[in-house]
């Protein structure tokens, strides 16, 4: 006898009641009364989790077989006439439920279970919510803390290289995601768009690192027993390339302004600046420079395809990079403004200094504001000659003027990126701060935790995370991302794409 569909569900969800009144009728006990509010939130958390796992089975339940509405029909022409019952696990973020429902098979060919494509179940044990949770874990810290970390706050057990797998499954759609973006609607954003790259290393597993650097490793012997020497860190990473997009509001200063900013702290004028706004960053060590340069530079056309803010490029001075951008931006016919980063040039200028001054000599400070001054004015070429002249007429020993002659040769290598008076009047940025920044949070803290050799398909993963997240687009990128399992694993298995529908519901009771 069919059942009326209120009845129904009050029979499934008999055992999602019971536990709640078990729940109830214990905080309501004398034993519960004696407790104290700690040890009563931990037994409604662990309790919790069976309850929302008995309801989320019920919920289940009442969804029936999933018997199909219509002929079932493959992708690859087949049909599927044969009708059997299949059960199978997944495990939630509330514990593990059953799932029955009606396969539809044919001799020499994969069943298809309509059920699955209407719950868009995963290929694997784990539901989408847990893949979720252990993304977000994974992507903040060390993968053993993320399995602590599912062991206490869900009600399911993950073992490290699930938690692996999930992360690698959960990133596999970053560049589908940001390839499909439409530009901005109504654009309103700040007129000054910045592209900004970086290079950070990650140690690697010797069988990821890239072939120059596996040859070099290969050759070069230990020279202690356990510590790794610096030429054999440098010969166990993995170059990741780190790019950011943003827009800010031009900032219009003078010279004098910026010395006064880099006075120290104590003498430090506080200034309001505009901050970065609708920042992406990212990291990637599988692709080449290029290939991250040319993603920076589209997304940056998403952003501004009429090409109407001002676009800036800031560079350490790195070859290569430059190389790029100068490339990138004749291709998108775009003009580019290319900014080196000023405190690069600053650290140069501290370095030259030791060569006329102790580290400690008040004489040093002055002598560097004013060169730094100078080079702000755009007086490069000038400041480079001038220091080479005086180390010339002292007579430096030749470890003194080292740091002279590698400063005057770095400004006058760049001289065409030395413009701060231009670039301060029209109010662009002349600092890395924001790729600087994310060269650290998004690689450093996580994959320079102590002892790590990373994969490359397990370092590439967790960039790609810890970049949605810090980019404020995982959620977006996380329905997106269920969307793509969808055709991944349901739609493009059937005819034309199109899932064969369930029919309605008319489940009868079991005796």
């Amino acid at each position: 006898m069919a059942l009326p569909a209120a009845e129904l569900c009050k029979d499934l969800f008999g055992m999602a009641r019971d536990e709640l009144e078990s729940i109830i009728a214990f905080l309501r006990s004398g034993e519960a009364g004696k407790m104290s509010h700690s040890d009563v939130e931990r037994l409604v958390r662990e309790r919790g989790h069976d309850l929302m796992r008995k309801l989320f089975q019920a919920h289940v339940d009442s969804r029936g077989p999933g018997e199909a509405a219509a002929t079932v029909r493959g992708a690859d022409g087949v049909e599927r006439d044969q009708e059997r019952s299949h059960e199978r696990g997944l495990t939630t973020i509330f514990g593990e439920i059953r799932i029955k429902r009606f396969g539809y098979g044919a001799e020499g060919v994969d069943s298809l279970h309509p059920l699955d494509a209407e719950l868009n179940l995963p290929r694997e044990l784990y539901s989408f919510e847990l893949r979720r949770s252990a993304a977000v874990e994974v992507s903040k810290g060390a993968f053993d803390e993320a399995v602590a970390s599912l062991a206490c706050h869900t009600g399911a057990e993950v073992q490290k290289r699930q938690v692996e797998e999930l992360a690698r499954r959960a990133a596999e759609d970053f560049d589908a995601f940001y390839g499909q973006r439409a530009p901005p609607a109504g654009d309103r954003s700040a007129s000054v768009l910045a592209i900004t790259a970086d290079g950070k290393g990650v140690v690697m597993l010797r069988k990821d690192l890239r072939e120059a650097t596996k040859k070099a490793a290969e050759k070069g012997s230990r020279r202690l027993g356990k510590r790794l020497t610096k030429g054999e860190k440098r010969n166990r990473k993995r170059m990741a390339t780190v790019a950011a997009v943003y827009t800010v509001e031009p900032f219009m200063r003078q010279p004098e302004d910026v010395i006064r900013v880099l006075a120290p702290s104590d003498e430090r004028e506080k200034e309001k600046r505009p901050r970065p706004q609708d920042k992406r960053v990212w990291a990637s060590l599988a692709k080449e420079p290029e290939e991250v340069l040319a993603e920076a530079f589209a997304e940056a056309e998403r952003r501004d395809p009429s090409h109407s803010k001002s676009w800036v490029g800031l560079v350490d001075g790195n070859a290569t990079q430059l190389k790029i951008l100068h490339k990138l931006a004749s291709r998108h016919r775009v003009e580019l403004t290319i900014v080196l980063d000023f405190i690069h040039v600053c650290e140069y200028v501290w370095k030259a200094s030791l060569g006329f001054y102790e580290e400690t000599e008040p004489a040093r400070q002055v002598w560097v504001q004013e060169r730094l001054l100078r080079i702000l004015r755009g007086e490069a070429t000038l400041v480079a000659a001038g220091m080479r002249r005086s180390a010339t007429r002292r007579k430096l020993k030749p470890d003194k003027r080292e740091n002279v002659d590698q400063c005057a040769d770095y400004l006058l290598n760049h001289v065409p990126y030395l413009h701060y008076h231009e670039y301060l009047a029209a109010g662009l940025p002349i600092a890395t701060g924001v790729i600087e920044g994310a060269c650290r949070h998004l690689v450093s803290d996580r994959m320079d935790l102590t002892g790590a050799r990373w994969s490359l398909a397990g370092a590439e993963a967790v960039l790609r995370l810890r970049a949605l997240r810090s980019s404020g687009d995982f959620d977006e990128y996380w329905h997106f991302h269920e969307q793509r399992e969808y055709e991944r694993n349901h739609a493009s298995r059937y005819s034309n794409g199109k899932v064969v529908p369930v029919r309605g519901r008319h489940l009868k009771r079991v005796k």
